[in-house]
């Protein structure tokens, strides 16, 4: 078998060369001879030529391992916050028992959190190169979330350890008061009529909401750029974006102002911006998350999930949200939820699954720095297996397809705004409006190929290590402002490890392990089989254990210190 999965060579558009290919593709002279040259680059048309006999997947339901895993261990709540109250923090950044402890202690109150918050996300967005973590903020409504916590736990009557931490949510994702944009200029006129299944569970555990996060318009791309909202920068270095599309749930995160954030991931979107600002990010199996009230921009790839500054902040907020929902159909086949074991750092009986040219298909320093830890968890114990994954560019351009066809048809509804769109993004969606039937049905085949070769490789692994992307947090381009960018070659760096688990449905989480020398983060990820995300958490907390973090240049201390 031969390792499939090459770097692009596509030009690189921005400002006006962008808007005139843009304005090209969307004219009916043009239009059919450059999409067809896309559909050629992207790789859609030599998957045409391909002949699958598998049956198509159409959701990745692993109502299989769900079945075998009904005897899981489940989740122990209060257990687990107690044992989160009583663990001290090595790490640089506040966590959300950090939080806890000090309003308990009464050194600080979360009126006084929420204020600090909406004073740095101010002060942030004054810097030259604003941040622009968060799209919208109803200050009136943190103030009266925060005087509320602050009368419960006075009277002792705190709703969870998170009552009063803040907490901050990706427009993508339904939030009283606000509208959902999407990132869009149109879309979110009216403030959604109710919290999304996410939101309402942060919520009745009393966590302080404190706002919408920026994203990329759709969440079509990772490159960090919204251009009625602005671009997202990365706390690490001002001059560098912060991923996509959950952006702006990363950037708040790696910039203080709250301990964990709720992102969206379709092809990398919350693993990609926790790995390029140095935080955790974790995408369960498709189903364990309720979807209901997030924006249907892709029906079988979307996930929704935490981005924490630490493992237990990223494993607290999953046990907040995770389980089943009877609005949400895909979410009521799941097992139990269970964090069984998931801070024992003894890794004895781990399997560790490396795909060599995979895993080294990356920067050299990202890959020296994912070696280095995945010696230190040999030392804890866990045992390292060579496999193969075949087919990885057939998996690509499936993922690629398939999230780009179900955006296109969803945002079919709003063709009267076509022409609001930003450029990069009406050029993606017009590939997916070039997706034929049997293009989406290929696509599907390949998911089921690609399900089965996961399967083969668990088979004598327990968890599959990569580098969390290609390359470290790439500059923003000058005089972008305002038409944008578009590069795709970039683009499949940031995504290149990230992809699978969307088209699988398999769980996986992004974890910082160094630093390039610029300062900027490097990360791993791991994935594990349908419903194992304690065991990823595992993976995660034992690199954290042995991984020297710092925070970045742009960072707000909110509590006391």
């Amino acid at each position: 078998m031969s390792y499939n999965l090459a770097s692009l060579d596509l030009p690189t558009l921005r400002g006006r060369t962008l808007r005139m290919f843009a304005a090209a593709i969307d004219s009916r002279p043009l239009s059919g001879a450059l999409t067809s040259q896309l559909l050629k680059q992207g790789g859609i048309i030599d998957l045409r030529a391909k002949t699958f006999d598998d049956a198509p997947t159409f959701y990745p339901l692993a109502l299989a391992e769900a079945e075998a895993q009904r005897d899981a261990p489940p989740l122990d709540w209060q257990a687990l916050q107690d044992r989160l109250l009583r663990r001290d923090n090595r790490e640089p950044f506040p966590s959300a028992a950090d939080y806890a402890r000090a309003y308990r202690a009464g050194t600080t109150t979360p009126e006084a959190v929420a204020e600090a918050a909406l004073a740095a996300i101010a002060d942030a967005d004054d810097d030259p190169r604003p941040l622009r973590a968060f799209r919208a903020i109803d200050r009136a409504d943190v103030l009266k979330q925060a005087r509320a916590a602050t009368e419960r736990l006075r009277a002792g009557r705190p709703l969870s350890l998170l009552d009063g931490v803040p907490v901050a949510v990706k427009d993508e994702v339904d939030q009283v008061p606000y509208g959902t944009t999407v990132g869009t200029s149109f879309l979110g006129q009216t403030p959604a009529a109710q919290d999304a299944t996410v939101v309402a569970r942060l919520r009745a555990a009393g966590a302080l909401l404190l706002g919408k996060t920026n994203m990329h318009e759709i969440g079509i791309n990772p490159d960090g750029f919204n251009e009625h909202y602005g671009i997202i920068r990365n706390p690490y270095n001002l001059q560098c974006h912060a991923g996509g599309s959950s952006n702006g749930s990363a950037a708040a995160v790696a910039a203080g102002f709250c301990p964990v954030a709720i992102g969206a991931d379709g092809g990398g979107s919350i693993r990609i911006p926790a790995a390029l600002t140095g935080l955790v990010g974790l995408k369960a199996t498709f189903g364990r998350v309720s979807e209901r009230g997030a924006a249907p921009l892709t029906w079988s790839m979307g996930h929704l999930g935490p981005i924490g500054a630490t493992v237990s902040d990223v494993a607290l907020v999953y046990a907040c949200i995770a389980g089943p929902d009877p609005d949400d159909p895909n979410s009521l086949h799941q097992p139990p939820v269970s964090l069984n074991q998931w801070d024992v750092a003894d890794l004895r009986g781990v399997r560790l699954g490396i795909y060599a040219p995979w895993f080294e298909h990356a920067d050299p320093q990202i890959v020296e720095d994912c070696r280095a830890i995945v010696e230190r968890l040999v030392e804890m114990g866990a045992t390292v297996h060579e496999i193969e994954i075949p087919e990885l560019d057939e998996m690509r351009v499936a993922q690629a397809l398939t999230i780009l066809a179900e955006m296109a048809a969803n945002m079919a509804a709003h063709e009267a705004h076509w022409g609001e769109l930003s450029p990069s993004t009406r050029v993606n969606l017009t590939l997916g409006r070039a997706a034929t039937a049997a293009d989406y049905l290929q696509a599907q085949r390949v998911r089921t190929r690609a399900i089965d070769h996961f399967r083969r490789a668990f088979a004598v692994c327990d968890v599959i290590l990569t580098p969390a992307t290609a390359v470290t947090a790439p500059v923003v381009p000058d005089n972008c402002e305002a038409d944008g960018w578009s590069d795709l070659n970039t683009v499949t760096e940031l995504m290149r490890f990230a992809m699978p688990g969307n088209l699988t449905g398999l769980p996986a989480i992004a974890f910082p392990v160094g630093y390039d020398p610029r300062g900027l983060p490097t990360a791993m990820q791991a994935m594990g089989r349908p419903w194992e995300e304690h065991l990823l958490l595992r993976v995660a907390y034992a690199a954290e254990l042995v991984v020297a973090r710092r925070c970045p240049p742009t960072f707000y201390h909110l509590l006391p210190h």
